[in-house]
């Protein structure tokens, strides 16, 4: 793969961004930012159908022979393509597809769409590939619609491959998401995180901090910071700022109602809100409310006791540094 990557990686697309070195998915979504903005105010957001399972491997082995001579390491990559998957003890043979995980399948893939990618061009798109997702931009909705069913069948019969209809797509940009990321409407167009990477974000704090319940505070933040910090350096990438802010003051509030919850009853509640240096009086009447966990983790006792500071002493990361 590092041999083959050096020689071939020069003759890919520019507008190819996936598993190639010195490229990344935030430049591919900054890419897709530009054409918008310049205007292509339409996608077709193509998904390709079981794409590393489908891959017709005698037309692959075909490209590869373009460019390798080497009848040695053609034989090595046509093994490796047939050497099967093995599920559950038992060995089942592969007549199509590149193994998922497989050290040489990301290469093979970026060959196998180099093809789609030259189409693409010769035609004159706008257009942004990372690994199987590729967007095209347009300015019309009738032009979407004459792009996709042209290269819906180009994709179909020349590459031997098949296009998810249900997830694939003609629509303004801000209704889609690409690589997690959408765009806001308006004249300044800017980058934004999917709702459906915010709510794969929230189902995460919520398992985590539910865990809470039988363990300590130290415990929970520790596995809440690894997560954290990796969402924010992939998420950080985003022009929304309030979106990040919000997101931390909710996992500091998921926190702070795991605490009440484990304190249980209003005795050690008390206890420990006065442990943490709330004034007695604001820490019994709190201790003492019936109020449920998370209306209370608004509560000042709750925010003086557990304050950001403290959370970020116990090694809580922020998702922005403003927080």
């Amino acid at each position: 793969m590092q041999v083959l990557q050096r020689q071939w990686d020069s003759t890919f697309s520019d507008h190819s961004y996936g598993f190639r070195p010195g490229r990344s998915a935030h430049q591919a979504v900054a890419q897709a930012q530009q054409y918008i903005a310049a205007g292509y105010g339409w996608v077709i957001d193509l998904d390709l159908e079981k794409f590393f399972d489908r891959v017709n491997h005698d037309k692959l082995m075909g490209q590869i022979a373009k460019r390798v001579e080497d009848k040695r390491l053609l034989k090595l990559i046509r093994a490796f393509l047939n050497a099967g998957v093995m599920e559950n003890g038992l060995v089942s043979p592969s007549v199509e597809g590149t193994p998922q995980g497989g050290p040489l399948s990301p290469l093979l893939s970026n060959l196998v769409l180099d093809e789609l990618d030259r189409e693409l061009k010769r035609r004159g798109h706008r257009y942004v590939r990372y690994a199987d997702d590729s967007n095209i931009y347009v300015r019309s909705e009738r032009a979407g619609q004459r792009v996709m069913e042209s290269i819906t069948r180009f994709i179909t019969q020349k590459l031997k491959l098949k296009v998810n209809e249900t997830k694939s797509a003609v629509a303004r940009p801000q209704e889609r998401k690409f690589l997690g990321f959408s765009f806001t409407h308006g004249p300044e167009i800017k980058r934004t995180i999917a709702s459906k990477a915010l709510e794969r974000f929230k189902r995460r704090i919520r398992e985590v901090t539910l865990r809470a319940k039988g363990v300590s505070l130290e415990t929970t933040i520790a596995e809440l910071a690894s997560y954290l910090r990796g969402w924010r350096s992939y998420f950080g990438f985003c022009e929304t700022p309030y979106v990040l802010i919000q997101l931390t003051r909710w996992v500091r509030l998921r926190l702070r109602a795991a605490m009440w919850r484990q304190w249980k009853t209003p005795r050690r509640r008390r206890a420990a809100l006065l442990e943490l240096g709330v004034r007695p009086r604001l820490a019994s009447n709190t201790a003492g409310s019936g109020l449920g966990p998370w209306y209370l983790a608004r509560a000042k006792a709750l925010s003086v006791g557990l304050s950001n500071a403290h959370f970020k002493s116990l090694g809580l990361p922020t998702l922005i540094d403003e927080c």
